[in-house]
């Protein structure tokens, strides 16, 4: 179950909104289940509809009223708490929903039990699969309402109600979830026939160019070039940025006027300040070794990706939190960078881990100034054609998801384990696209069988408790060409061999040949860092646990699981 709690001024029009049948077309056989005192006029059974109205409003004025003569009445006056069942769960009695009611008055402090002063409440069954209470926030001695935390109050009664009733028990958040959008939103989306939200459409927005700028500067440049966005920066005398605020072009309140967010109402880590923290900690061109010094960004972008699971495993929240909160900027680049058929998937991928990149774990953002750098530049160089680094990425998102899942599971973080279990269904797909062109390509290239037979043999020796998985997957002829590849330009298969399965265990490969492709790939072709770039990873990079992988610890979130198998 989900509660919603907002406040209002006219309690009139929220018994209007609530018993109308009219303009909301879902709402069916609007009625009251429970009331402050199980008397309340009832318009949805009553002969004469807008006596009944009037009637109910009055009684819960009455207060209002009074303690406005005393100058004393709260301007937001009326509390409003919907509470919805998940799609999945059995429909509720009257009598069960008239429980779930007084339960959460009660937790919430707008009418604790057995309490003569509180506050007049009713609540309202209009459609199978939730309620609302409406209450006015003022008590029988005229003083306000005690509802502090009432929403984290509510959340947590709701808690026990799934668990009493035995309905899905929903992830809870940690309150560092980007805002929903109000129905107003969704309604007018779905008048305009959009897909989404004016809101969430420019979260996605403002996400893409972060992910894309280097400095504060460039995000504010990159935003002003956006078709169908309009974008007000606002400077201090210096010239300095100070902030933004965004709208969509035709997105127009009832005066005509741009509906405007500022960062901060499109998610917590969008507001300016946040912003401007991840991308002081960048690195500029002019503090980066000469181009001729520099290694492939797409390559050394891998590599910083693949060594996020290494620092999941370490004792330091607070840098894993900065690798996520990197990662998902990744996530929201490749749509840039990606083949069209490839677009939708990582759009979504990058969406879905969105919620995953956030916690009440405060992120040190300059832990992940590598891969942020590395980033960038990879941005700025399109991949090969062939469609191999790409793939290559994708391998090692799939991994970081995985371990992600399982670091937010053992922190409790039930929300942001549903959102990487969700970016990992996407990523999956599109990965399973994007590999299939350059394992094709390397395929072709199959050595004659005399030398493949020598490299099943290697292949035994180096992943004997795998080699049969190896051996059976169709990406095996790729794994054999890159081997050949590499050793005939001097690298040892062996070796090569044991440096790819040291790198992180086997067992949770759906295609085992197509991990080793990859990583004997890399390995073989990837440049050797600088020596700027050792330092660079030197201090941002904590060593490798030393604690055997162990997938079975893994356990994903219900009720769909799809397992670690990638």
């Amino acid at each position: 179950m989900i509660a919603s709690i907002t406040s209002g001024k006219s309690t009139a029009g929220l018994i209007w909104y609530l018993f109308d049948t009219k303009k909301a077309k879902d709402h069916t056989a609007p009625h009251l289940v429970a009331s402050w005192d199980g008397f309340a006029p009832d318009p949805g059974r009553a002969e004469d509809f807008d006596a009944a109205k009037k009637l109910l409003v009055a009684d819960l004025d009455l207060r209002v009223k009074q303690a406005g003569r005393l100058g004393r009445a709260p301007e937001q006056h009326v509390w409003h708490c919907s509470v919805r069942a998940a799609p999945e769960d059995r429909e509720l009695t009257d009598d069960e929903w008239a429980e779930v009611a007084r339960r959460i008055v009660h937790a919430t402090g707008i009418a604790p039990e057995g309490d003569p002063d509180g506050c007049h409440w009713v609540a309202v069954r209009h459609a199978p699969d939730h309620i609302h209470i409406a209450a006015t926030k003022v008590r029988g001695d005229l003083s306000g309402a005690r509802n502090w935390h009432d929403y984290r109050n509510a959340d947590r009664e709701l808690v026990s109600v799934e668990k009493e009733y035995g309905l899905r028990q929903v992830a809870r958040g940690d309150r560092t979830a980007a805002k929903r959008p109000t129905r107003a939103e969704q309604e007018k989306a779905r008048r305009r026939a959009r897909g989404t939200t004016a809101r969430e459409q420019l979260r996605t927005t403002v996400r893409t160019a972060v992910a894309a700028a280097s400095t504060i500067e460039e995000f504010a440049h990159l935003l002003s070039q956006i078709d169908g966005v309009l974008t007000q920066v606002v400077y201090f005398p210096s010239g300095d940025v100070r902030g933004y605020k965004i709208a969509l072009k035709g997105d127009t309140n009832a005066q005509g006027d741009p509906v405007w967010f500022s960062g901060s109402q499109l998610a917590p880590d969008l507001s300016f300040p946040k912003i401007r923290e991840r991308l002081d900690t960048i690195e500029s061109d002019a503090d980066q070794q000469p181009n001729r010094d520099r290694p492939d960004p797409w390559h050394q972008t891998i590599t910083m990706i693949e060594i996020i699971p290494h620092h999941l495993d370490q004792a330091d929240d607070e840098a894993s939190q900065a690798h996520l909160h990197a990662f998902g900027e990744v996530l929201d680049a490749l749509p840039l960078l990606a083949p069209r058929q490839l677009r939708t998937q990582l759009r979504d991928a990058a969406t879905a881990f969105e919620r995953a990149t956030r916690s009440r774990i405060r992120a040190e953002q300059n832990q992940a100034r590598a891969l942020r750098s590395a980033a960038r530049a990879m941005l700025r160089q399109p991949p090969p054609k062939d469609g191999a680094f790409l793939a290559m990425l994708l391998d090692a998102a799939v991994l970081v998801v995985i371990a992600a899942t399982r670091w937010h599971q053992l922190r409790q973080h039930d929300q942001q384990v549903e959102a990487a279990h969700q970016a990992l269904l996407h990523l999956q797909v599109a990965y399973d696209q994007a590999a299939v062109a350059p394992l094709t390509a390397l395929a072709q290239g199959r050595p004659p069988q005399p030398v493949v037979e020598q490299y099943i043999h290697r292949v035994r020796r180096a992943v004997p408790s795998q080699a049969e998985r190896v051996l059976a997957d169709p990406a095996f002829d790729a794994l054999v060409t890159v081997l050949s590849e590499a050793e005939a330009a001097g690298h040892d298969p062996d070796r090569l061999l044991r440096q790819a399965t040291d790198q992180r265990a086997l067992d949770d490969a759906r295609h085992p040949a197509r991990v080793l492709t990859w990583r004997v790939q890399r390995l073989s072709t990837g440049q050797a860092p600088s020596s700027r770039d050792r330092v660079a990873r030197v201090r941002s990079t904590a060593k490798p646990s030393s604690a055997p992988s162990r997938p079975a610890e893994f356990t994903p979130p219900q009720p769909s699981a799809p397992g670690r198998r990638r």
